[in-house]
C-alpha cells in the first residue's frame, strides 16, 4: 500500500445535552451542526495515510498548494465546554483542506475531460446534480450533500478527505483546469498559488454576483472584514467597476492588504469607536450622505455589522451575508421598506460558472489574489502553520509540499 502525508482533524463524538441528534447522524457521524456534536478536537499529521485510488469518475491530484481557511481554524478552536466553533456540516476524523490546486496524477476509467499533467483546482461542495435543489435551485444547497444518511456527497475537507495532504481525490465534475494561470504568471509556483485561491474567491463571487445580482459600475461598495473572503470581495468589487470601495478591518496587516487589492478607504472600527465615531458615519461621510449601494458582510460578526449597514444603506441598496455566525441578529425592517433595501444570504461557490469566471479574471490580470498570501509553510510544518493561523495576523497562509 502506497502512503502519504496527511493532516487530519480528530474529535470526540459527544452531542451536547439537549441537542436533538438524528439516528442517521449517530450512525454515520456526518452531522449538520458540528459545534453541537464535536468536542476536544486535535490536529494530527500522519505520514502513513493511504494514497486514495480514483474511482471510474474521479481524478487523483498531487497537491501543489493548499490554503488554511477560517473554517479549518474553527475546527480546532473551542468554546468553554470544549466544543468546536465551526457550526456546519462535518464528519471527523477527516483530512482537512479545501482551498487547493495541483496536478492530475491519475484519472478514472470513465474520465474524458482530464489527463495526467493537467493543472487543476476543485470545488469544495460535493453536489449530486440530481436532487430537486441541484436541478432547480442551486448546487450549493444540494439535498444529498446535506443529508447525514448519504456519505457519497458532502464537502471536501469537512466530510470527505481534503487536500492538506500529498494527494487528494475528487470527482472529475468538480475540477477546473487552471493552465491559463501559467500563461498569466509565467511560473508554476505562482500559478498554483493563484489556483489555490480560486475557491475562496469564488465564494465571494457567488455571493456578490450570483446571489445578490451584483451592482452597477460606479456603485459604492462597503466590505466588512478583510480576511481572505473580504479581500476577494474588495478585489472583485474594484474589477467590477465600483466607484468607491470602503473596507472595515481591525487587523493592521489586513488593512494594508485591503488597500493593496483595491480598497479606496480602509478604517479600523475599533479606533473609530474610541474617537466617538461609528463606522456608518464614515460611510455617509465618504459617500456624500448617499450611503453604500452594496454591503458585503465577510466578518462573521453580523450582530455588530448589520446595525451599521442599516444606518448606511443607500436607497435600493443591497446587503449580502457571507460570514458564518450562529447567532440571532437585530434587523430593523423599516429600513428595508423605506430604503427599498434587500438582504441576501449566500453559501458556497458552485455552479453558475463561478469558478470559470474567477479563473478568467485571474488569467486576465483583473484580480491578483496571490498578493494576500503573507505566510508560506511546508506540509511538514503544519503545526507551526496553525499556531500562526490562530493569531489571525495574516491575509492567507499557504502550505506547499
Amino acid at each position: 500500500m502506497t502512503t502519504m502525508r496527511a493532516a487530519l482533524v480528530t474529535a470526540d463524538f459527544a452531542p451536547r445535552p439537549g441537542y436533538k441528534i438524528t439516528q442517521d447522524e449517530i450512525r454515520t457521524h456526518k452531522v449538520r451542526e458540528g459545534a453541537k456534536v464535536w468536542r476536544n478536537p486535535k490536529l494530527v499529521l500522519r505520514t502513513d495515510y493511504p494514497v486514495p485510488e480514483p474511482k471510474p469518475d474521479e481524478i487523483l491530484i498531487r497537491v501543489k498548494a493548499v490554503g488554511i481557511c477560517g473554517s479549518d481554524i474553527h475546527f480546532l478552536e473551542t468554546d468553554s465546554e470544549g466544543y468546536i466553533l465551526y457550526p456546519g456540516l462535518t464528519r471527523f476524523p477527516v483530512v482537512i483542506g479545501h482551498e487547493f490546486s495541483g496536478v492530475v496524477e491519475k484519472v478514472g476509467t470513465n474520465v474524458k475531460t482530464f489527463k495526467p499533467g493537467d493543472m487543476v483546482t476543485s470545488e469544495e461542495m460535493f453536489w449530486c446534480g440530481e436532487c430537486d435543489a441541484c436541478r432547480s435551485v442551486d448546487f450549493n444547497h444540494c439535498l444529498r450533500l446535506n443529508d447525514p444518511a448519504d456519505l457519497e456527497f458532502g464537502e471536501l475537507g469537512f466530510t470527505h478527505d481534503g487536500a492538506m495532504a500529498d494527494y487528494v481525490v475528487v470527482k472529475a465534475k468538480y475540477a477546473w483546469k487552471i493552465d491559463s494561470l501559467l500563461d498569466r504568471y509565467g511560473s508554476e509556483d505562482k500559478a498554483f498559488e493563484a489556483g489555490s485561491l480560486v475557491e475562496p474567491t469564488s465564494v465571494a463571487y457567488h455571493a456578490m454576483f450570483t446571489r445578490a445580482g451584483g451592482f452597477k459600475p460606479g456603485a459604492y461598495v462597503a466590505v466588512w472584514g478583510a480576511g481572505p473572503i473580504g479581500l476577494a470581495a474588495i478585489a472583485l468589487a474594484k474589477a467590477a467597476g465600483a466607484g468607491k470601495v470602503i473596507a472595515f478591518e481591525v487587523s493592521p496587516t489586513r488593512r494594508e492588504l485591503a488597500k493593496k487589492v483595491g480598497a479606496d478607504y480602509v478604517f479600523n472600527p475599533v479606533e473609530l469607536s474610541k474617537n466617538g465615531v461609528e463606522p456608518w458615519e464614515k460611510i455617509m461621510e465618504v459617500t456624500g450622505g448617499q450611503g453604500a449601494d452594496f454591503h458585503v458582510e465577510a466578518a462573521g460578526a453580523p450582530r455588530h455589522t448589520i446595525p451599521q449597514m442599516q444606518k448606511s444603506l443607500a436607497i435600493n441598496g443591497k446587503i449580502v451575508q457571507i460570514g458564518r455566525a450562529a447567532e440571532d441578529v437585530p434587523i430593523y425592517l423599516e429600513v428595508f421598506q423605506v430604503r427599498r433595501g434587500q438582504i441576501f444570504g449566500s453559501q458556497g461557490h458552485s455552479g453558475f460558472g463561478n469558478f470559470g469566471n474567477v479563473i478568467r479574471l485571474m488569467a486576465a490580470g483583473k484580480i491578483d489574489m496571490t498578493q494576500i498570501i503573507t505566510a508560506r509553510f511546508s506540509l511538514d510544518e503544519v503545526y507551526k502553520a496553525f499556531e500562526r493561523a490562530h493569531q489571525r495576523i495574516d491575509g492567507k497562509i499557504t502550505l506547499k509540499p
